[in-house]
């Protein structure tokens, strides 16, 4: 078989034809046996208020699309003129204000940072606890029993940055001697330890010291002569009541009487061993507290 030259311009035109009818034998065999569409249908125009002329129109396989016409019309029918009223709205003129002058813009408050403070570091040597806590004010010198761990030979009590005698009896205990100076006054003082050198310390404990019990008592009077005074009147500041006391009486099973004199009345805690003095109150200044006072006695003549 002898092949066509595709360089042949007569042979290319009879390649295309005959690509052309068989393009078309295709479609012609695809319609006869599947068709294009389904079944025809019968279209009837709408009525549009333009006269058009009536006719109906029987298609067959594809739907002949509407012409421009039919659309414009269409359109046109679902158009409706739309009365709107639109309300003005009245609004008051903004009052101008002729005094206008630049204000210029408030510069931000710079806000001080505070800084973090540091932790305070935790003392190398522990203080527990001290014996005693609490004492009274006017007392004499005692021993300080202090309890803790790391405590060193070199280590030295404090009192109020004070130091006083230390005894060193291990790493857990150490004691300590307090003169009664320190505790003279009432209020609390802070108890530490701390080496010579200031690299070892401890913690702080509190010691409270309070105020001795006075007693509740007014000298009122005495009664004796110049050069011998053995009686003091003594009056109850609660119940009023008054009494006679000598030296050495005891009073209220705490207070004993140790001096009696024109101007004051020295009493001693002898719990405590502090000494309290009572000067003499007004009320017995306002007679003679040297005369005995003289029993009334009744006259012959007096009638019962």
């Amino acid at each position: 078989m002898q092949m066509s030259d595709i360089r042949n311009p007569d042979e290319r035109k009879k390649l295309i034809w005959a690509g052309v009818l068989g393009m078309l034998a295709i479609l012609l065999l695809w319609w006869t046996f599947f068709g294009f569409g389904g079944n025809s249908t019968r279209t009837t125009p709408r009525a549009n208020s333009q006269p058009t002329p009536s006719a109906v129109t029987r298609t067959t396989g594809n739907k002949v699309p509407p012409s421009a016409v039919d659309v414009t019309a269409g359109l046109l029918d679902q158009l409706r003129p739309v009365n709107s009223e639109f309300a003005s709205v009245s609004v008051p003129e903004a009052r101008r204000n002729i005094f206008v002058y630049y204000e210029p813009p408030t510069k931000p408050v710079a806000v001080a940072s505070v800084p973090t403070p540091t932790p305070t570091p935790t003392p190398p040597v522990l203080l527990a606890s001290i014996s005693p806590a609490n004492v009274y004010a006017r007392t004499g010198d005692f021993t300080l029993e202090i309890s803790g761990d790391k405590f060193t030979p070199q280590m030295r009590v404090v009192v109020d940055n004070s130091e006083v005698p230390t005894r060193y009896l291990g790493p857990q205990q150490v004691s300590a001697t307090v003169a009664a100076a320190v505790i003279a006054n009432p209020g609390a003082r802070q108890v530490m330890l701390r080496s010579p050198d200031g690299k070892l310390y401890s913690n702080a404990a509190t010691l409270n010291i309070a105020a001795p019990p006075t007693p509740n008592y007014s000298y009122v009077g005495i009664i004796g002569t110049v050069h011998h005074i053995d009686t003091a009147i003594l009056q109850d500041k609660g119940s009023k009541e008054t009494l006679n006391v000598q030296r050495g009486d005891l009073l209220g099973g705490r207070f004993r009487v140790t001096s009696i004199s024109e101007k004051e009345l020295v009493l001693v805690d002898t719990n405590l061993k502090v000494k309290h003095s009572l000067p003499m109150s007004n009320q017995g200044e306002k007679g003679n507290p040297l005369q005995r006072p003289t029993p009334r006695v009744d006259s012959e003549d007096d009638e019962p």
